[in-house]
């Protein structure tokens, strides 16, 4: 059994939907373990031992590549590590796999990063700044409009098949509310995302730990995700 130390957010649903559409069944093949990122799960002992950055999600598989069992933190790694184990997802020939794997790169390096720096300005800030929410919000935009053009020539993200990039790319564009952004400006991307959407395994991966996930506006939940708690040597 597969254990995904996880919470219902962009990077942890990458994982969840990674699964599913990999073949596993939750509750069969996986489990899903919460981290309460909102109540500092994040910083227990027996979490960092498998995540020393502190952040979700995490994956033990007793089955590692040599027998032996394996851990892993940071999504993009274990998306690359389930398509490894699985044989799908990511191209065999080199040029079809640097394709993908680029393409991941942009998601890890940018799409992540940026819009959680606009969620962040937008909706968690104390003070609304700004200069940082047109910043983002921008930033957001311009990268919306890059993958919207890449999807004028192809079905994907990263070409003419579904891989590990469409599913790293998915789960950050569902809160495009929060993000300032208009829909019609994007169609090429809204088709694709629609396309996304309505893959079965895509929404059985993003209703796992939905029911637990609550907002994170209380003055707990803040101190825990952006203030002193999050800094403190461990």
């Amino acid at each position: 059994m597969i254990d995904v130390h996880s919470w219902a957010t962009p990077n942890g649903h990458k994982v969840h939907i990674m699964l599913e559409e990999c073949g596993y069944r939750l509750g069969r093949d996986w489990r899903a373990i919460p981290i309460d990122i909102g109540a500092g799960d994040q910083f227990k002992p027996e979490f960092l031992a498998i995540s020393p950055n502190n952040k979700i999600p995490a994956l033990t598989d007793p089955h590692g590549p040599d027998g032996k069992p394996i851990s892993l933190f940071e999504s993009g790694a274990i998306l690359l590590y389930l398509a490894a184990k699985t044989g799908k997802f990511l191209p065999k020939s080199d040029r079809k796999r640097f394709e993908v794997l680029q393409w991941l790169m942009f998601q890890m390096g940018g799409v992540g990063p940026m819009l959680g720096q606009t969620h962040h300005f937008r909706l968690y800030a104390p003070e609304k700044i700004d200069y940082a929410v047109n910043r983002y919000t921008n930033e957001t935009k311009r990268l919306y409009g890059v993958m919207d053009k890449q999807l004028t020539a192809h079905r994907f993200i990263a070409g003419g098949q579904y891989s590990i990039a469409d599913i790293a790319v998915f789960p950050w564009l569902r809160s495009w509310k929060n993000q300032g952004i208009d829909w019609a400006d994007y169609p090429h991307l809204k088709a694709w995302f629609d396309h996304i959407a309505d893959r079965p395994a895509v929404k059985r991966g993003v209703a796992v730990l939905s029911d637990l996930r609550k907002p994170l506006t209380d003055a707990r939940s803040r101190e825990v995700l952006f203030g002193g708690s999050q800094y403190r040597q461990r």
